[in-house]
């Protein structure tokens, strides 16, 4: 749905913000697009509704260069691809009623359509009582669903979202991912969500791609980027906030990677009893990602049959050393 080839970005003071960008967004996917500040995110969403064009290269949706839109074409573009910011850019002057409304205005909506879609867009974003409040009286949570209502207006089919969590507590910022994932399955809405945060991404997304300097370094699905990361950038990130320096340890370290029913089974006691072999869990991480439960564990191998050891752990997962 969504293809960008070798598209470059360049400012007037000669900043490069993206240097041969290629991705491919599927219809219908939650795709993410992750990098620290300064990798070219934000340009690259804007390049997607033509708030930017690219210097060279081609963003096409659905077939349509957006680069060689204008006038109409680009307002007909702009009323299928809705966006949510980081600072909820609400009109702090206007009732939530008349901020989800803005959109439907703007396009020519008669009032009873406005009449009928606003308090239908509220409800599906939990806020159905708050029609008459100011920004001023919600909270960071109730005023991006108020972003998300707004952004909906038009009937889009493709959801930008630009940092859309990163002001928010983590229950919150938990209760927005999830209402994205209703929208994406609920209204099969393409989203491109653009974050710093690797957890978000876990979280949401089928897919992403990791930008760096303006580069994508990595893409592939979620688990593929986050179990086996091959990029230096990828590995730098999803190291952030550990403590990763060198185990000392006598003996064969392994990885052991395992998905879904797997992790409820009860795989070292079992192989430790048949080979003799003593696990040491140096590091580890359980959880899920959008569809999908995981567990990655550092091992470390002692004593017994630890050829036989790893010849089973292969049988349940995937071992590295």
């Amino acid at each position: 749905m969504i293809r960008l080839e070798n598209v470059h970005k360049a400012f007037a003071n000669g900043h490069a913000a993206l240097a041969g960008v290629d991705l491919e967004v599927a219809r219908g996917e939650v795709f993410g697009i992750i990098g620290r500040s300064g990798a070219g995110k934000s340009t690259l969403v804007r390049l997607l509704n033509g708030l930017e064009r690219p210097s060279t290269g081609s963003v096409a949706i659905d077939g349509t260069d957006v680069a060689s839109l204008s006038g109409e074409g680009l307002r007909t573009l702009r009323r299928r691809v809705g966006m949510i910011f980081q600072n909820f850019g609400l009109l702090s002057s206007r009732t939530v009623f008349d901020n989800v409304a803005l959109p439907l205005r703007i396009a020519g909506a008669d009032k009873a359509r406005i009449a009928e879609r606003v308090p239908e867009l509220l409800a599906r974003v939990g806020l159905a009582d708050h029609g008459a409040k100011y920004p001023a009286q919600l909270s960071g949570g109730q005023k991006q669903r108020v972003g998300i209502a707004r952004a909906l207006a038009t009937g889009p089919d493709i959801l930008l979202c630009d940092e859309a969590t990163s002001a928010l507590d983590p229950e919150t910022t938990r209760s927005i991912l999830a209402l994205i994932a209703d929208l994406n399955r609920e209204l099969g809405l393409t989203i491109v969500l653009i974050t710093h945060e690797m957890e978000v991404v876990r979280q949401v997304c089928d897919r992403v791609a990791v930008l760096h300097a303006g580069r994508v370094v990595e893409t592939g699905s979620v688990a593929q980027v986050f179990l086996d990361p091959k990029a230096a950038e990828t590995r730098a990130m999803l190291d952030e906030g550990g403590d990763h320096g060198p185990i000392a340890f006598d003996g064969p370290i392994v990885r052991l990677t395992l998905r879904g029913d797997a992790i409820l089974q009860p795989v070292l006691t079992r192989i430790a009893r048949e080979t003799g072999t003593d696990f040491a869990i140096l590091d580890g991480r359980i959880g899920r990602f959008k569809d999908a439960s995981f567990g990655q564990l550092t091992l470390g191998l002692a004593g017994g049959d630890t050829v036989a050891a790893l010849a089973a752990l292969r049988q349940h997962g995937e071992v590295s050393e």
